[in-house]
């Protein structure tokens, strides 16, 4: 069976040939010609046209070519449906429709742009939908983040960031100086003091304790500096090989039991499970 199209491919006409050759006909020869002669080397080649106006294999409704496909042969896979959503959205530019659509329109986009030879293009084209098969098939509940130390961190550096943008938009003339007073301190292995912070920046202690949380994530000073304390830890036992009592005390903490139960109360772990969670990580990226 031969089918044929216009030339230069990037999204229907990629997704087309491979839904084709994987799920109707895998002899099936696929002819990309320019636009205007797609019709006249359809009969001349006893092809069959495809997306191209006024053909039966198009787009209809506010579907595309890839769906009418899947309907005529009455392809139940699930896998495809799923599929079906990332390439209408990406071939009509409607990205909501789903979240892979926009991320297919660029990987197209730029194959299209790296590979002059349509069917060079095809043949990698090919390998990026079954790809997105798999994807579909099996893996659709699959995240990066799959080690929980790494999704521990990224949910430290995600609360990191939001914390940052409402700091930065919220802080009296005092905030920003405190913040760094208090990092310094943490990052010298010293213990922030709320009276001596409050000497040197002019203000009442009372009123600095009553206006602290305000500004620094609803969180007492004292919760802040904790809440600090097992950052730097976390960094700490994923960067270095330091000892558990050296961490614990490297982060202001006066012995190595009390360490355990602050960094347990605030991530849910033991930092001795935390660390076997990075050795283990760290093998499977080892491979």
């Amino acid at each position: 069976m031969k089918w044929i199209t216009r030339e230069r491919p990037k999204i229907d006409r990629l997704a087309c040939p491979w839904l084709i050759k994987r799920f109707i006909d895998a002899k099936a020869e696929i002819i990309y010609v320019p636009a205007k002669e797609v019709i006249a080397q359809a009969k001349a080649l006893q092809a069959i046209p495809f997306d191209v106006p006024d053909v039966e294999f198009s787009h209809y409704e506010d579907r595309c070519t890839f769906d009418y496909f899947i309907e005529k042969y009455n392809l139940k896979d699930a896998a495809l449906h799923t599929m079906a959503l990332a390439v209408r959205g990406a071939d009509t530019d409607n990205h909501s429709i789903s979240s892979q659509s926009a991320g297919l329109w660029a990987i197209s986009a730029g194959l299209a742009f790296n590979f002059r030879d349509d069917y060079e293009l095809l043949e990698r084209g090919m390998l990026i939908y079954d790809a997105l098969y798999s994807w579909a098939k099996y893996l659709q509940n699959e995240k990066h983040t799959q080690n929980p130390t790494e999704s521990l961190l990224q949910r430290v550096l995600h609360q990191h960031l939001a914390q940052e943008e409402e700091t930065h938009r919220k802080m009296p003339d005092w905030g920003l100086p405190l913040k760094k007073i208090i990092q310094d301190q943490i990052d010298r292995n010293l213990v922030p003091n709320l009276t001596k912070i409050s000497e040197e920046l002019d203000l009442h202690p009372a009123y600095l304790s009553r206006q602290f949380p305000k500004y620094f994530d609803s969180l007492t000073f004292g919760e802040y500096i904790r809440k600090l304390r097992i950052e730097k830890a976390i960094h700490l036992l994923y960067h270095t090989s330091h000892s558990l009592s050296e961490i614990a005390y490297l982060v202001g903490f006066s012995d190595q039991s009390h360490f355990s139960r602050m960094f347990k109360s605030q991530t849910g772990v033991k930092p001795s499970n935390f660390r076997k969670g990075i050795i283990k990580g760290k093998e499977i990226a080892k491979g």
